[in-house]
């Protein structure tokens, strides 16, 4: 069998975000910017890291910043060249040159696996990443997380869910996998049976969460196109794939690295402040800031 190399990604990026009201009601939640760089931008440039070449966003009709973000803009580069800003003209012309970015809109509100299968002429026939914007995982002098991924369908050629190990108390926020009868994780990878969304704690068939990093192969398009709408009239991609279970192997990865909910207030603000420590003009000030504000209290 020929071996299928993962070059393209989907990011889905038409939901409304409305946990992040009144902001998001001019902005894109994606482009809500984290210190200095718009939430979207770490997605994409993580993809491009991981060897993704073509990256799909699927949008809404009032994104057209996060367009322009990814495209070039001649004013902004002269004025930049003009004022002798060589180092800044460079990073914008960078943002531009990231990855051959694509864009089509979900026209309806109908959901992730919906917006999944909004991407179905673009994929193709070709096994394909997905990328969730309110995931932001940092793996520090490691692989990035789709990587790890990626790595993990070479080997078994088969879809790939990412997970991560989390607290007990935590199950019932996450869609969270079952592993096969008698599987247990190696080499950080296991088989799985099912997949469970936001089960009761004393109900959770494992405590490996799925956190927004998908390798599937196009099959899973078929299942999409006749998927019955489940809660809230929406098409889940998590039905979809318990449903590729059944004719084709599917894996979940536990991957490293430090994730970031940056869906949530307190997980944006967290990664503001992390984010911002490793930036050297910031990080002395900002530690001393911190530690002044603790003494405050």
């Amino acid at each position: 069998m020929k071996k299928r190399e993962i070059k393209k990604a989907v990011i889905p990026a038409a939901g409304l975000g409305t946990r992040f009201l009144p902001a998001t009601k001019a902005i894109p939640k994606e482009m809500l910017p984290i210190v200095d760089e718009p939430t979207v931008q770490y997605i994409v440039d993580e993809a491009v890291r991981s060897g993704i070449e073509e990256i799909l966003i699927i949008t809404n009709s009032n994104k057209h910043c996060m367009e322009n973000h990814f495209d070039r803009s001649y004013e902004l580069e002269n004025r930049l060249l003009e004022s002798g800003k060589k180092e800044e003209y460079n990073m914008i012309c960078g943002i531009a040159n990231m990855a051959n970015i694509y864009y089509v809109r979900q026209k309806e509100p109908k959901g992730l696996g919906h917006a999944i299968l909004c991407a179905k002429s673009f994929i193709g026939d070709d096994p394909f990443a997905v990328l969730l914007g309110d995931d932001i995982v940092e793996n520090h002098d490691g692989k990035p997380a789709l990587k790890q991924l990626i790595e993990a369908y070479d080997k078994v050629q088969a879809s790939i869910v990412g997970v991560q190990t989390v607290p007990d108390d935590d199950v019932s926020k996450y869609g969270i996998v079952e592993p096969a009868k008698g599987e247990c994780l190696e080499n950080r990878k296991v088989k799985l049976r099912s997949m469970v969304e936001k089960p009761a704690k004393e109900d959770a068939p494992s405590n490996m969460a799925v956190l927004g990093r998908y390798v599937l192969t196009p099959e899973i398009f078929d299942f999409l196109e006749t998927q019955e709408p489940g809660a809230n009239g929406e098409i889940q991609l998590t039905d979809a794939i318990k449903n590729l279970m059944i004719s084709q192997s599917v894996y979940a990865y536990d991957f490293e690295g430090t994730r970031y909910d940056v869906g949530d207030k307190f997980g944006f603000i967290k990664a503001t402040i992390e984010y911002a420590l490793e930036k050297e003009e910031l990080q002395g000030k900002l530690q001393q800031y911190l530690k002044d504000l603790v003494n405050t209290f």
